[in-house]
């Protein structure tokens, strides 16, 4: 049988992995795609820099590669905007169909990308892209297809939730929990896409865009990361019976007055209830909870990142990809249709967790009470903890707009009775 010639571009952590698993298992490639499957070349930037791979696969040429006539496939796995754009573009302009795990593209460039390849009547697959192994992309474009998504929250980055982990179960405070995520590999030397939530940002853009049909870019989703999270947050976390998780948050909310729907999409820290199906996902797991009308809740776990785990989501799509390349057809892409604006952070509707210190004398509760209310922000919970200097009120709201709830600590900051705002953190999935 004549192969599906693949073109593999890098070969570093995922790439390796990726070229192992098509060999160890070309028997039971060849028999669930119905022909066997042939690593051709191998584009990488120093070709020195890979003993293990034969020579001969190995090329710095990338665009002579993915437009080479007898190449049918093309695997991108390594990362980045360009030169990954462009030679994806030239793949799908040379009728090659293409798998991806490159997240930061997808969420930057998702609309052009799929146009391009539905213009040349071929695929671009991206399982790989969120969330590592766990089948999760197709089922948001396939699976529930015929159902309408609320709600899609996850944990989609393994480096925060692992030293978030570390913090709640050490008491340690992020550097250290950090250091030793750096230690154990889970960080990497320049942790800034972890920690500042980039990585997270760009995953949240896709699952929003494909669950609501609607084009979400990074850009536009709110971005906080955890290198803010101390100690003590996640000890008061733990006193209201809550563990904090950054968190990607992707939902179609009512726009009020039959003005139909708009997305609102944000990654933050975030207090959740430990009876929550997330907030027992530890280390560096990944898990996303997903809402839909019809099919109710649902959640997908598993592990996020690695090299063999995002190894296993490529090869799925390679096997579909090389199915639909046989069958003369092309997959259905993501849709559009429903285009919903996306709500701006100001207008979402989120609730606080304020610690702040305060004056130990009578009338500051009622003060900074009348604060909460002149901003129209409903107080669920108050409690005061010490005394004297070291006074500490910790207020837990009810939901209200994200831009009342900041305008009031904005305000509470420059009341003389406040000596100062030590914590603010959202809160999810209370009642």
């Amino acid at each position: 049988m004549k192969p599906l010639k693949v073109a593999l571009l890098g070969c570093g952590t995922v790439g390796s992995a990726v070229l192992r698993l098509i060999s160890e298992q070309a028997d039971d490639l060849t028999a669930r795609v119905g022909r066997p499957v042939q690593v051709v070349g191998i584009a990488v930037r120093r070709p020195d820099h890979h003993p293990d791979v034969p020579a001969h696969l190995l090329t710095t040429d990338a665009e002579a590669l993915v437009t080479r006539d007898d190449v049918d496939l093309v695997v991108e796995v390594i990362g980045g905007i360009e030169p990954a754009r462009t030679l994806l573009l030239a793949a799908f302009e040379a009728g090659k169909s293409v798998v991806s795990a490159n997240k930061a593209l997808l969420a930057d460039d998702g609309p052009q990308l799929h146009a391009a390849a539905a213009k040349a009547g071929v695929d671009l697959y991206y399982e790989a892209a969120v969330a590592g192994a766990i089948p999760l992309l197709r089922p948001l474009r396939e699976s529930l297809a015929g159902d309408q998504l609320r709600r899609v929250v996850g944990i989609v980055n393994g480096t925060t939730n692992y030293i978030l982990s570390r913090m709640a179960e050490t008491g340690a405070g992020f550097a250290e929990a950090l250091a030793e995520a750096t230690d154990l590999g889970y960080a990497e030397a320049d942790p800034t896409a972890d920690v500042d939530g980039f990585d997270a940002a760009a995953k949240a853009a896709i699952l929003a865009s494909l669950a609501f049909h609607t084009p979400v870019a990074a850009a536009d989703v709110y971005r906080e990361g955890i290198s803010a999270v101390s100690a003590t947050d996640v000890a008061r976390a733990a006193e209201i019976g809550c563990t904090v998780k950054l968190l990607a948050i992707c939902e179609r909310v009512g726009n009020g007055n039959g003005d139909g729907d708009s997305v609102a999409v944000r990654v933050h820290p975030a207090m959740i209830p430990t009876s929550h199906p997330l907030a027992s996902v530890g280390g560096a797991f990944n898990a996303v909870f997903v809402e839909a009308e019809a099919a109710g809740q649902l959640m997908f776990y598993g592990q996020g990142a690695g090299g063999e785990p995002t190894a296993s989501a490529v090869l799925g799509d390679l096997v579909a990809v090389a199915r639909n390349r046989l069958a003369g057809a092309s997959g259905q892409g993501p849709t559009g249709y429903a285009n919903l604006a996306v709500r701006p952070i100001a207008d979402t509707p989120t609730r606080y967790h304020v610690s702040l210190d305060v004056a130990d004398k009578p009338g500051v509760l009622a003060t900074v009470a009348h604060e909460f209310a002149r901003h129209e922000v409903s107080i669920a919970t108050v409690r005061q903890d010490g005394h004297g200097d070291a006074a500490t009120l910790v207020i837990v709201t009810h939901s209200a707009p994200d831009a009342a709830l900041s305008a009031t600590i904005a305000a509470l900051r420059d009341m003389p009775a406040v000596r100062g705002v030590t914590s603010v953190l959202r809160v999810e999935g209370l009642s």
